[in-house]
């Protein structure tokens, strides 16, 4: 989302090179047959670079996929590098009162619908709703403290 709010999108299946894990598997219904077809992370590193340059990395528990792309960057020989920012942290000095800040009951509890609920598209859709919610709260000093400049 840029400053004035338009969405863009970047949404692939990708063939992760290894067997999906029986609990992956279960939590969002894909199968390694969806994805043995599907091009590599290397094919897409550079739309996926330039798509995300001089942006902020926003996810919920933002360490955990920042790491994931890290990785996969770094796996490929490619230096990932951007500043993050976590919606559990935003959501926890926003929404003190909340019973649980995982994703699905917090975006439940604020009446945030998720669609195509533990896959990337529908994860990421009910997050940037929960960040709009967010922001709301917040003005733009408030929620730069909350940036990490990620090495």
């Amino acid at each position: 989302m840029d400053e004035n709010e338009n969405i863009s999108k970047f949404h692939k299946l990708i063939n992760p090179q290894k067997k999906i894990q029986p609990f992956v598997k279960k939590l969002t219904g894909i199968t390694d047959e969806m994805l043995y077809d599907k091009p590599l992370f290397s094919d897409f590193a550079k739309q996926i670079d330039d798509f995300t340059k001089n942006s902020i990395f926003i996810a919920h528990n933002v360490n955990f996929d920042y790491r994931v792309l890290k990785e996969e960057f770094k796996r490929i020989g490619l230096n990932f590098k951007r500043k993050s920012l976590c919606t559990i942290e935003l959501s926890k000095s926003v929404f003190p009162d909340e019973k649980s800040y995982s994703l699905g009951k917090l975006v439940s509890s604020l009446g945030i619908e998720i669609k195509n609920r533990h896959r990337a598209d529908g994860d990421a859709m009910a997050t940037l709703k929960l960040f709009k919610k967010i922001c709301l709260n917040l003005n733009k000093k408030q929620l730069s403290k909350f940036i990490k400049i990620n090495q």
